[in-house]
């Protein structure tokens, strides 16, 4: 079984990152639907259930801009991580940012704003205690006080994400402006994007599927369906 929610969502602004240009950030032209699902999960996840993104409806007309910004080139070694949760001790564990700090161009979203429906299906780590009304009921008393395990982003975490629960049966709020960028008039393609990470294969490879926008509306292929590629 499955149970709907609908939550719009908004920012100043975006960067949903296209994995195939990674030395300068640019961004997809929509909240990718593993991106959707992060912050659905920022409000409210248990292992017990697993959401889905159905659909996202794009409120805002599609604009972008570049801009410079300051990152760190390195991560911490994974190696050094493994060592420390086995010692128990952070010690020497530790990254020098003003020794390691690069300015990256980035072409981001401006502005975004979207309504995403999605649903959650219960899974097989779910237990006695679980059930689905419980959830369900736990993430709109969370998403309609404003509460999350953690602030949701669009993309990166400067970029925070503004949220506001929408009733499941009422109509999606209208856009703003109904622009070609949007799909009004003409269908457009917006060519391959980021489903979502499959973390339970060897590799964790990435799926995509073929994104398309049709008058405001991006649906989502759902999982196991063959319109997603790896």
């Amino acid at each position: 079984m499955s149970y709907g929610v609908r939550l719009r969502v908004s920012g100043d602004y975006a960067c949903f990152t296209r994995p195939e240009l990674k030395t300068e950030r640019v961004s997809y032209d929509v909240i990718t639907p593993s991106a959707a699902r992060g912050v659905l999960e920022a409000i409210h996840w248990k292992p017990a259930i697993r959401w889905v993104i159905d659909a996202i409806h794009v409120l805002e007309p599609i604009r972008f801009a570049s801009i410079r910004r300051n990152e760190v080139g390195s991560k911490a070694p994974a190696g050094k991580i493994a060592s420390a949760m086995k010692r128990g001790s952070i010690e020497g564990l530790h990254l020098h940012v003003d020794e390691d700090r690069q300015q990256r161009a980035a072409t981001v979203l401006v502005q975004p704003a979207y309504v995403i429906e999605a649903h959650f299906d219960m899974t097989a780590r779910a237990g006695a205690e679980d059930s689905v009304g419980k959830h369900l009921d736990m993430f709109n008393r969370r998403a309609a006080r404003g509460q999350c395990f953690h602030q949701p982003c669009l993309g990166t975490r400067e970029f925070v994400a503004q949220f506001e629960l929408l009733p499941a049966d009422a109509p999606a709020p209208p856009p703003s402006a109904k622009t070609a960028s949007q799909g009004f008039g003409t269908p457009r393609d917006l060519g391959l994007m980021l489903w979502d990470i499959d973390h339970a294969a060897p590799g964790r490879p990435s799926m995509f599927f073929n994104a398309r926008l049709e008058d405001g509306v991006m649906r989502v292929p759902p999982p196991g369906s063959p319109e997603i590629r790896r």
